[in-house]
C-alpha cells in the first residue's frame, strides 16, 4: 500500500470526477467499432446512424471528462510531477484528436464515412483507449491519484 495518496481537487465530496465521467465515452467509442463492424457486414442505415451518435457522445463526452483531467494536471502539483500523468494526457489528447475526426467525418453522410477511413479511425481510438487507460490505472494502483487511505473498518468474521 502506498505511503501518500494524491488528493484531486477536481472531485464532489472527496470523489475524483474524472473517472466518474470517463465511462460514457470510453463505452461509446468502443460501442462504435461495433457498429462500423455492423455496417460493414450488413449495408444497414441502423448502423451508421448509431456510429454517428456513438461517435458524437463519445467525442463531446471525452472532451469534457478530459477537460476535468487536465484541469487535475495543471492545477494538482503532485500530479504535474508524474510523467504518467503527462504520458496519460499526451496519449488523452491524441484519443480525443481521433474521435473529433470521426465524428466531423460522419455528419452528413454517416454511412460514406465508414469505408474505410471511419473504421480505420474507430479501431485506431480503441487501441488508443487501451493505451491511455493503461497510464490512467498506474496514475490510481501505482501512484494512488485521487485514491482515498482513510482507514476502513476490520471485517467481522463469521462464528
Amino acid at each position: 500500500m502506498m505511503s501518500e495518496s494524491i488528493a484531486s481537487k477536481m472531485s464532489i465530496g472527496g470523489h475524483p470526477i474524472h473517472p466518474m465521467l470517463i465511462h460514457f465515452p470510453v463505452a461509446a467509442l468502443i460501442g462504435l467499432i461495433g457498429t462500423d463492424i455492423g455496417y460493414v457486414l450488413t449495408g444497414d442505415q441502423f448502423w451508421a446512424r448509431a456510429g454517428l451518435w456513438l461517435a458524437g457522445v463519445g467525442t463531446v463526452g471525452g472532451w469534457i471528462s478530459g477537460t476535468v483531467g487536465l484541469l487535475d494536471l495543471l492545477i494538482v502539483r503532485k500530479i504535474r510531477r508524474l510523467i504518467t500523468a503527462w504520458c496519460h494526457a499526451v496519449l488523452a489528447v491524441m484519443l480525443l484528436s481521433l474521435a473529433s475526426l470521426n465524428w466531423l467525418m460522419r455528419i452528413g453522410e454517416a454511412d460514406a464515412a465508414i469505408l474505410p477511413w471511419g473504421l480505420f479511425l474507430s479501431a485506431l481510438s480503441g487501441l488508443a483507449i487501451g493505451a491511455t487507460s493503461l497510464l490512467g490505472g498506474q496514475l490510481v494502483y501505482d501512484h494512488a491519484v485521487g485514491v482515498d487511505f482513510e482507514e476502513a473498518p476490520e471485517p467481522t468474521q463469521p462464528e
